[in-house]
């Protein structure tokens, strides 16, 4: 069973996504992402957007640390319906309405935002039969949507390779966490 691991809602258990549509990320995977993203300083106050959502875990794990406002993007109606109630939880907790969760692809819903939709920090765990070919398409239908400093985080498997960073977007660390690894990446 996953739950939120710190912040305000710390400790509540999240609802998984039944079948194995999803992989969810690990507690000892998230615990050591968010202490990496906090000594970055890019989870407090932050417009958080998570692509491939699954769960919503990332997402409801950054709105539970301070996050301004956090996008669950999820196509899957399984996945969404649990991005949606794990979403309610940490929204009722927070008193307000912090998470959105958008039925949607991803590219499509990349298409829509417009100019002014900015995010300072974006998690992509994509299905691993996503083609890096197509994560890297997506990875540049997002790049003009990061505010200044914003960080992403892509989390693969550990066997993929890297992903295809478009020009726009220059990977400054990875780190391998047993089958999973993370990149990490900020405008160019």
């Amino acid at each position: 069973m996953s739950r939120v691991i710190a912040g305000v809602a710390g400790g509540n258990p999240l609802t998984s996504v039944p079948g194995t549509a999803t992989r969810p990320t690990t507690d000892r995977v998230k615990e050591a992402l968010f202490s990496r993203l906090e000594s970055l300083d890019v989870v407090e106050d932050a417009r958080v957007l998570d692509l491939y959502a699954g769960s919503g875990s990332l997402g409801i794990e950054s709105a539970s640390r301070g996050a301004r406002s956090v996008d669950l993007v999820e196509f899957d109606a399984r996945a969404s319906d649990v991005c949606q109630r794990n979403a309610d939880m940490v929204n009722q907790v927070l008193g307000g309405r912090k998470v959105s969760v958008h039925r949607s692809k991803v590219e499509s819903y990349l298409d829509r935002a417009g100019p002014g939709d900015l995010w300072d920090l974006v998690f992509l765990d994509p299905p691993y039969p996503l083609a890096e070919p197509a994560l890297g398409a997506v990875l540049g239908k997002l790049a003009p949507h990061l505010d200044e400093g914003a960080v992403v985080v892509v989390e693969r498997s550990a066997r993929s390779a890297e992903p295809q960073w478009p020009e726009s977007l220059e990977c400054f660390a990875e780190k391998k966490y047993g089958e999973t690894r993370l990149w990490f990446a900020e405008p160019a």
